[in-house]
């Protein structure tokens, strides 16, 4: 399987400690270089990544994608929606609304965050999302809305 991600599911994995549930859901995790240097502008986080012999920074070999989505997307988001689709990944984990839907509209599958997590508690690698999110709120800067989280835990089996 191929997964690429964005900056967001993996700095926002590593800051409530389970980076290794992306391990656990799909042995490798493909970033692009602007993944990589927004992620790793904290020391914690670039070393985190640097430990991982299981996410591999891949660099696209064509612009042209890229180049058309950094007109509106930040520049870890179409990188990875360019490099999704130049290695037909079977999916992209990102978060931000915008590049979702961009992702969407070219055809590729999409999970965030809290995707990963309910993945997580499906395949029996965690025994609840719910304690995940509340680390989330609490010690990132990540902003999930109260009926976003109500799904996540009705799609999860907690509510």
């Amino acid at each position: 399987m191929i997964v690429v991600s964005d900056t967001s599911p993996i700095t926002n994995l590593i800051e409530i400690g389970r980076l290794d549930l992306l391990r656990g859901l799909f042995k490798t995790v493909l970033i692009p270089p602007a993944v990589f240097r927004e992620a790793t502008y904290l020391e914690h986080i670039r070393i985190e990544i640097e430990n991982c012999d299981w996410i591999e920074v891949v660099d696209l070999t064509s612009r042209d994608l890229y180049n058309t989505l950094a007109e509106n997307l930040d520049p870890g988001e179409a990188e990875a929606i360019s490099l999704a689709i130049e290695l037909s990944a079977d999916a992209i984990l990102i978060d931000e609304a915008d590049g979702r839907r961009e992702a969407h509209r070219l055809g590729i599958f999409v999970t965030g965050l809290l995707g990963v997590l309910i993945r997580a508690k499906k395949q029996g690698l965690i025994p609840a999302i719910k304690p995940d999110i509340e680390r989330l709120i609490a010690t990132s800067d990540f902003w999930l809305g109260q009926d976003v989280i109500a799904e996540a835990l009705l799609l999860a089996g907690e509510k």
